[in-house]
């Protein structure tokens, strides 16, 4: 039988955090019928927004995830964009309490610290504006039958079990993916689940004195920066809040964890002191001691797969695909721009959510824009989750050896020599129409590409580092020997012309 004009089709999001909310309003734009299953209860109410206070409350977003909301909503986008703190560089705290500022980018571009709930509110909220879009919460998800478009749902607060149908599923739903492992039973799904032996544990540092004369709150440290105390095998890092409070996290291995919980509050103390004394003086002993005791630790987790879906029926995006350690603040910027790639390969493929197709048949338009996701996909979420950990190596400790210092500036000379600079406003606008670019030239920077490119894939960032980390350390040596600011200049063309030859 031949597909027919109907009603939109109905999709299902299992998921209501920003992945999942994004994706609802790109189906929702291009005309199908959509609704929200999360097992949690609405994030917006009091009793939601209390439990979410032990849990890191900061985003660090970027421009691929920027871009990826103003592909689906430029309203939205820009609304987002007036609630951000701008960080324009990572701020280094030595074991003494000095500071030393490292730009991410010589263009001045920036990423931004956004409070976790606000983001999702504010996505829930604008997904919820759409009539197309409904939610429903203490919803969990028990099975689903992908053939038959079915799912079994537990309605927690009514009590009751539920059989869902419909046309289109999209898991959202985070690392432990009800989604996935219900895919895994029908589709031949590579699978691979790490924990890294290191853990984290959140920290507040409150707002500062007022300020005088005018009595406006101030913050304790500059505003503008992501803070960082690398210490070799652990660290602690700090993002602003709009209340002017910071939220610190503690990243290091679980043996040191393990030691700190089975220390005494002054052995804690004098731990802590020794290692980050500013950071400490900053939160104060008490304060500290509470966040140490009251807050959760948690686990650090990569995960791969693939394919991602399953014939017309079903996808996976964001954590659910790949949940990637937090080292490069690419998670939830990875995820939405998920939400963008599926997006434009779905209207390339002219999927009509009107066209109601017979049981047990598949719409072809669908099942290919699926196929092509999965495959044109998959390269980049392994590069950046492998990139996201090589940068925790980075960051705990190469950010304050003289060798990584010295190879940035080269490399920043190198960036400098370029005709011109393409930055994140350039491309955003047509990037709702295209995954990413085909050509992309000129020397850049590995933290330029990941964070202020979103036209330049993270496979292709991969294989663009790779050749330009091979001319540096082959125009090293000559470097090195420069002694002189002319003689560094020479170097730095040498490296250029050996990056052209490759």
């Amino acid at each position: 039988m031949s597909p027919t004009a109907s009603n939109p089709r109905k999709a299902v999001v299992v998921g209501a955090g920003p992945v999942g909310c994004l994706a609802a309003m790109s189906l929702a734009r291009q005309g199908w019928s959509v609704d929200i299953y999360e097992g949690r209860p609405d994030m917006r109410l009091p009793s939601s927004k209390a439990a979410a206070q032990q849990r890191s409350i900061n985003l660090a977003i970027s421009a691929r995830g920027i871009a990826a909301i103003r592909a689906i909503d430029p309203d939205a986008a820009d609304r987002f964009l007036s609630t951000v703190i701008p960080m324009h560089g990572r701020m280094i705290h030595d074991p003494r309490g000095r500071q030393q500022s490292q730009p991410y980018d010589r263009d001045g571009q920036c990423i931004n610290s956004i409070g976790r709930a606000f983001l999702n509110e504010d996505l829930l909220g604008e997904a919820l504006a759409n009539p197309r879009i409904r939610a429903f919460f203490q919803h969990k998800i028990a099975t689903i039958d992908f053939d038959r478009k079915t799912m079994k749902v537990r309605n927690v607060e009514g009590n009751e079990d539920l059989d869902v149908p419909f046309d289109f599923c999209i898991g959202a739903d985070g690392s432990y993916s009800v989604v996935r492992s219900q895919l895994m039973r029908v589709v031949r799904m590579d699978y691979a689940q790490q924990y890294i032996p290191h853990e984290y544990l959140e920290l507040k540092m409150p707002m500062g004195p007022p300020n005088k004369p005018s009595g406006d709150p101030t913050f304790l440290l500059d505003e503008n920066h992501l803070h960082i105390w690398p210490r070799h095998t652990f660290m602690l890092i700090a993002l602003p809040n709009k209340d002017y409070s910071f939220t610190c996290t503690l990243f290091a291995p679980t043996s040191t964890f393990d030691y700190l919980a089975s220390s005494s509050d002054d052995e804690v103390l004098r731990w802590f002191r020794a290692h980050f004394p500013d950071a400490l003086s900053l939160i104060g002993d008490k304060a500290f001691l509470e966040d140490f005791h009251r807050n959760p630790r948690g686990t650090l987790i990569t995960v791969k797969a693939n394919p991602y879906h399953y014939k017309d029926c079903a996808v996976i995006l964001g954590d659910s695909a790949h949940a990637m350690v937090p080292f490069y603040g690419q998670g939830l910027n990875c995820g939405l721009e998920d939400v963008r790639v599926l997006d434009v390969l779905l209207r390339e493929a002219s999927v009509d959510p009107t066209m109601s197709f017979p049981e047990g048949s598949i719409d072809p338009r669908l099942a290919s824009a699926l196929s092509k996701y999965s495959e044109t996909r998959h390269e980049d979420l392994v590069a950046i989750c492998d990139l996201a950990m090589e940068n925790y190596v980075e960051m705990r400790h190469k950010v304050v050896t003289l060798g990584y210092r010295f190879r940035t500036a080269l490399d920043e000379l190198l960036y400098a020599f370029n005709w011109s600079h393409t930055t994140a406003g350039d491309v955003m606008p047509s990037l709702s129409t295209k995954t990413f670019s085909n050509a992309v030239s000129g020397w850049l920077p590995q933290y330029t590409m990941v964070s202020f490119r979103p036209d330049v894939s993270y496979s292709t960032v991969r294989r663009k580092a790779q050749r330009q980390s091979e001319v540096l350390r082959t125009a090293g040596w000559i470097s090195v020997s420069a002694v002189l600011g002319t003689a560094g200049i020479g170097a730095a063309i040498l490296a250029r012309r050996l990056y052209g030859r490759a």
